[in-house]
């Protein structure tokens, strides 16, 4: 009797028993079908072949702890869809996973950027400050890195604190115009 005729409950017991030509008949009597309803679902032929070919290769390599529980059909039917299932699952997965390095790597692009920018900001107000007049730069860095008050400085430098105070406002009246236009230029050229 040729294998064509068996019902699929006789073929799902020979391939139970490890008859390949009972495999190749459920092979080409349901993949077609199974074909059809993965790629309602998934919409990509090329995955859906794989996935069809990847529940007949399941289905060869466990054929005889396969439980067919109410058909063969049925069991095929359930097999495709949890392998599609967790085929969707799996790629939402690699997407989140990508998206996730994508964002790792825009942040850290990001933070690059920053920290290069950052540099570039302290060169050009260590460059400005350099550019004070000797005594009035003597006393802003005093100020503003050393942070000594203007007692702290007056004394220091036997100088009156009045003197200390006038040089550095005399100092932020020169920084501060220079610096906001470069803050400013940097701000602009961040945003675009």
């Amino acid at each position: 009797m040729p294998y064509q005729q068996f019902t699929d409950e006789e073929l799902a017991g020979l391939l139970k028993s490890g008859d390949h030509g009972a495999f190749t008949v459920i092979f080409d009597r349901f993949f077609g079908l199974l074909f059809v309803h993965a790629c309602k679902t998934i919409a990509d032929e090329e995955e859906a072949k794989d996935i069809v070919q990847e529940l007949f290769e399941t289905l060869w390599i466990r054929r005889e702890t396969i439980a067919f529980e109410h058909s063969l059909s049925a069991y095929l039917y359930a097999a495709i869809r949890n392998k599609i299932i967790n085929r969707i699952a799996h790629r939402q997965v690699e997407d989140k996973y990508i998206s996730s390095l994508r964002d790792f790597i825009d942040r850290d692009n990001y933070l690059a950027d920053y920290r290069l920018r950052e540099k570039e900001m302290k060169r050009i107000v260590e460059q400005e400050i350099s550019s004070l007049p000797t005594k009035m730069k003597e006393i802003f860095e005093l100020s503003r890195r050393d942070y000594l008050s203007y007692k702290q400085i007056a004394v220091k430098l036997q100088i009156s604190e009045h003197t200390v105070r006038t040089h550095v406002k005399k100092a932020l009246r020169i920084l501060k115009p220079k610096l906001s236009l470069i803050t400013y230029l940097f701000f602009i050229h961040y945003l675009f």
